[in-house]
């Protein structure tokens, strides 16, 4: 069973958890490639793009006859060879998006959770809510609790608004409601943070 440290509202350490059965799941490396694959390129623009021949400013008309100048042979001067001609072999704008299968999905994530939890990486609070959003009082439970602040996934419910303003300011953090976490989210966070209340959502929809 996976375990996970548990820590009251003011950041001190409680117990050993015992998480969901999601974190249990065998680690499927295929499958979390694929999603983040997915992810990455679905959200990519696919905008770039370079001028053709047709689209460049020039004409159509041979710059010089072929034979007896001395010069390079050349049909017009929109040429990718000519300065300000078309750009060859340019990209094209297209969509990257790419499908995947929802057990897939599903797989990588829970296997994504399972990888987090087998490192040591999962940290659960048995309430993170604050009266006011405070920047200070969320440092001050984050620093009794003694974990490390780099890279910190807060995983919260839909309820905790002021938990999320609370840590805007800190560059280390980042906040991702329970059905908004994807696999990249997971895997790319150094630590993962979450609350009873969130767990209970992420046992229970995801």
């Amino acid at each position: 069973m996976a375990t996970a440290k548990l820590y009251t509202a003011t950041g001190d350490y409680k117990e050993e958890l015992t998480l969901p059965a999601v974190f249990d799941t065998v680690v499927n490396k295929v499958c979390i490639y694929l999603h983040i694959k997915a992810i990455l390129n679905n959200n990519r623009q696919g905008t770039a793009q370079t001028k053709t021949r047709s689209q460049v400013s020039g004409g159509t008309t041979k710059p010089w006859k072929q034979k007896g100048t001395g010069r390079a042979r050349s049909g017009q001067n929109t040429s990718p060879v000519w300065v300000r001609g078309n750009k060859a072999h340019g990209p094209k704008s297209h969509d990257y998006f790419e499908k995947v299968n929802k057990k897939v999905k599903r797989l990588a994530f829970h296997s994504a959770l399972a990888a987090k939890a087998l490192e040591g990486k999962v940290s659960v609070f048995e309430a993170l809510s604050f009266a006011a959003p405070k920047t200070k009082d969320f440092l001050s439970v984050f620093s009794k609790s003694g974990i490390e602040q780099r890279n910190v996934l807060l995983v919260v419910s839909a309820q905790d608004t002021n938990l999320v303003t609370s840590s805007n300011n800190l560059p280390w953090v980042r906040s991702a409601r329970v059905e908004d976490v994807n696999t990249y989210d997971i895997i790319r966070a150094n630590n993962i943070v979450i609350s009873k209340a969130a767990l209970a959502e992420l046992e229970g929809g995801r």
